[in-house]
Parts: C-alpha cells; structure tokens; sequence
C-alpha cells in the first residue's frame, strides 16, 4: 500500500510541477539523440537551460531558490563535467546537458545528480566492456588518464589525453547515462530515499 501512494506522490510531483516534467521530457529526447547519432543537440540543451533558468526566477520552488540558486546549479553542473571533457573523455554536448539539469535542479541537488550519472555512467561502461570482451583495455584506459589527472594537477599543466584508435574501447553515449542518472536522482528524492 506504501508503494502505490509513492506512486502516487511522484505523479503528483509531474503534475504539481511542470519543471520536473519538462526535464525528464528533454533528457529523454537528449538520450534518444545521443543513443540515436552520438551527439546531443545545442538547441536542446540551449532551450532547456533557457528553460530552467527562466522558470526558477518566475517560479521559484522555495524563498531561497531563484535565479541565482537555478545559475548555481547550472555553473556548477558545467564545472564538474569540465575536466572529462579536457581529458576528452566526454563530448561538449554531454557537460551541456548536465549544465542544463543543473538549472532545473539548483544546488545542492546538482551534486546528487551528478554522482547519480557517474555511478550509471560507471555501470554502464563495465557492462559495454564486458560485452566488448575489452575490460582489460578500459580499465588501462581509466589508469592512463587518472595518472595525466594527478600530473597535470600536480605540474599544474592543461591536461591532454590522447588515446590511440586502437586502445579506446569504443564510444559510449553519455547523454543515456545522464538522463538515466538526472531521472534516478529525481523519483529517488521523491520518494524519500535520497
């Protein structure tokens, strides 16, 4: 019985707040892009954080939120994604669309979000090795670029991480695992476990 209100409670959530809605709405359709070509569009992730930002100032969810808490989340959303992308471990569209869940979310939910991603993203990528029969070459892959993260943050160099064709495992949309996070994090809040 404690379920069904749960359920109810999270589609109580899709109705009472179009916000929530309208980014599960546009991580589905960014996930489905990047399944689909690999890429996840700028008008998508631009529109969304349009979005977000917009609607966080005109409705804030709490005194507190507004659009300084909704730029916040968005800024931090972008930072946390950055050092993947300088490594070119992640696309720019991925970072963009995390910025945008991080206008929806604000902080301190951004952070949850992104922890949610990487552990997907995480799970996801064993899963792709495993199926590719290449755990070895990934797991050499995460060594290689965790040892340029600890020497450029040491010499205080940019870091620059070029793989050869023949070591990378394969491309991995990103955009799924995010959506899949972003989405987790969100019914997982509503639900009260988070």
């Amino acid at each position: 019985m404690q379920a069904f209100y749960s359920l109810l409670e999270l589609l109580g959530m899709l109705v009472t707040d179009p916000r929530t809605g309208v980014l599960i709405a546009l991580l589905i359709v960014a996930s489905v892009c990047d399944f689909r070509v690999y890429k996840i569009p700028n008008w998508l992730t631009a529109s969304g954080t349009a979005f977000g930002l917009i609607y966080n100032t005109a409705a804030p969810i709490s005194p507190h939120a507004g659009f300084p808490w909704a730029f916040e989340g968005m800024l931090l959303g972008l930072l946390m994604m950055l050092p993947l992308y300088a490594l070119k471990v992640m696309g720019a569209g991925d970072v963009k669309l995390m910025a945008m869940v991080g206008a929806f979310l604000g902080v301190p939910a951004i952070l949850y979000a992104v922890l949610c991603t990487f552990i997907v993203g995480g799970i996801a990528a064993l899963g792709f090795a495993l199926f590719n029969r290449a755990l070895g070459r990934m797991l050499g892959n995460v060594k290689n670029i965790v040892q340029i993260m600890v020497l450029s943050a040491i010499g205080g160099i940019r870091p620059d991480a070029h793989m050869e064709a023949s070591k990378s495992v394969g491309k991995l949309p990103y955009g799924v695992s995010i959506g899949i996070g972003a989405t987790g994090y969100m019914v997982a809040r509503q639900l009260g476990y988070l």
